[in-house]
């Protein structure tokens, strides 16, 4: 709790302390672990800024933050951001791919869609929340982190939208 207290402060704001790390490899590599594109590597996100999504489908928080992450992905997409979900399960439910795929359609999720069955991504990036967006710089560093419920125009919201912008501005 004192973490989660940490991290949220006083105003309930989240916002974890960058890493400052490279974006680790992502975990799965398969054609069928992977929706709306084909498996993404780090390399193939050289040079955009990207962030990286953490969600589950039956996260209540992270349905109610789909909305500003489609917003956020038609605005910015054509300015060198790329959004990656990684759909990390809590509940056996949620391993059902037939069920993802309703989810993802449903949300009218369009961006790249990991499917980390396993959790072994969720490790990789040491994450402990849904949802959680870590946010890449272009040459692949993670530069921040951010948890918990976003809506358009709130505060968490645009503190992300800010550091997008600083990093969309930073040279190649």
């Amino acid at each position: 709790m004192m973490l989660l207290t940490a991290l949220l402060g006083a105003a309930g704001s989240a916002r974890a302390a960058p890493s400052d790390r490279p974006l680790p490899a992502f975990t799965h590599t398969s054609r069928a672990d992977w929706l709306n594109s084909a498996p993404l590597t780090v390399a193939d996100l050289k040079g955009h800024v990207t962030l990286v999504d953490f969600w589950a489908f039956e996260c209540w928080n992270c349905y109610h933050t789909t909305p500003w992450l489609n917003a956020l992905n038609a605005r910015y997409q054509t300015r060198g951001l790329t959004i990656v979900s990684v759909h990390t399960p809590e509940l056996p439910i949620e391993r059902q791919r037939d069920r993802l795929l309703a989810k993802v359609d449903e949300f009218h999720i369009e961006n790249p869609v990991m499917i980390d069955n396993d959790g072994s991504y969720w490790r990789a990036l040491g994450n402990q929340y849904w949802p959680a967006f870590y946010l890449i710089d272009r040459q692949g560093i993670v530069r921040d982190v951010f948890v918990g419920e976003t809506h358009a125009g709130d505060r968490r919201a645009r503190a992300i939208e800010a550091r997008i912008d600083a990093l969309l501005a930073e040279s190649p």
